[in-house]
């Protein structure tokens, strides 16, 4: 990229550098017994209106990352920087706006949502806690359920949570997430506790939703057959650590690193006539993150190791398209 490209480019509405977010384990209370380095090192740069998915195995960092984000998780170390602003230095005031500007979507809409509050009760309370004026609040309510379809609203507003649907719940905890009007979207496993027949619905509203609204969303998901269609970017996380991101395209049609291509191998083929191919999937289990391996952390359990190298050294990243990065010492320099 020359110079008048980088002069011009936008500045990223988030950006990541070197982030860790580790958990001290203490023996009896007192004594600290290691480190749970469950996001270790990342950086990433976000751009206004993207789509991107973190996908991987669960353990991976990537439920994590997105609390880390939000602000429920201190980092332990590096910069998160959102609209310019380093999140470091947000307290009091600021970090409610910085809150305000984040929704984010649970995983388990029945748990994220309180079970003696009526869906009215539920989404005017951010707009009570970030002081909007009780008119504005009645027409924010009535447009948040119309924009995931829980319409019309008077038959929706006086009922609690366990009177609907998990589809039509987990549509109540994103009209939550909107009522503040953010810039930013984090949805984390949105749609493992649906059923597969409400799955695809909720995917195609979150999509719309960001889209129309030009969001930037994070998407956290275990499920790389589902990213294809809604994301723009992926991030694959293993231990801790982004191992290899690409356009969306890019990474399924061509999967550099050996465990982004075992999570594609893994995905059930629709084909019957594929259904007795082999599948090359590594064995083992993840490391563990208080004792994570040295060099390249996917090594225990990659087919193509190097010895003496993959062992010991820790990749960097190679730029193996455009867009496309892996760290692995495979990669074609």
């Amino acid at each position: 990229m020359n110079a008048t490209a980088e002069a011009t480019a936008p500045e990223p509405i988030l950006s990541v550098r070197n982030l860790r977010t580790w958990f001290t384990l203490r023996q009896w209370g007192f004594f600290k017994a290691g480190d749970v380095r469950a996001v270790d090192d990342v950086s990433f740069d976000l751009a206004a209106g993207e789509s991107v998915a973190f996908v991987g195995e669960s353990g991976c960092g990537k439920s994590t990352l997105a609390r880390t984000l939000l602000g429920l998780n201190k980092p332990t170390a590096g910069e998160v920087v959102f609209e310019g602003q380093p999140m470091s230095r947000l307290w009091g005031p600021s970090l409610k706006r910085y809150r305000a500007r984040v929704g984010y979507v649970q995983q388990d809409p029945y748990a994220a949502l309180p079970p003696f509050m009526n869906i009215a009760q539920i989404l005017a309370e951010p707009l009570k806690i970030h002081g909007v004026p009780r008119a504005e609040r009645e027409q924010r309510i009535d447009n948040a359920l119309a924009e995931v379809r829980l319409t019309p609203s008077s038959d929706y507003r006086n009922k609690f949570p366990h009177m609907l649907s998990g589809g039509q719940q987990q549509r109540v905890v994103i009209a939550r997430a909107l009522v503040l009007q953010p810039a930013m979207l984090i949805a984390d496993e949105p749609v493992s506790m649906l059923d597969a027949s409400v799955r695809v619905e909720i995917l195609e509203l979150l999509n719309r939703i960001q889209r129309e609204r030009q969001l930037t969303l994070a998407f956290i998901t275990h499920d790389l057959s589902t990213v294809r269609h809604y994301t723009d970017r992926v991030f694959v996380m293993y231990a801790g650590q982004v191992i290899e991101q690409a356009p969306v395209d890019e990474l399924i049609d061509n999967p550099h690193h050996p465990y982004t291509q075992a999570l594609l191998t893994a995905l059930a083929d629709p084909d019957p006539a594929n259904a007795h191919r082999d599948r090359e999937v590594p064995g083992g289990e993840p490391p563990s993150l208080i004792h994570p391996p040295t060099g390249c952390r996917f090594h225990p359990r990659c087919p193509k190791m190097i010895e003496g190298k993959c062992e010991t050294e820790v990749p960097p990243e190679f730029e193996v398209g455009e867009g496309h990065v892996s760290e692995c010492w495979l990669a074609p320099r």
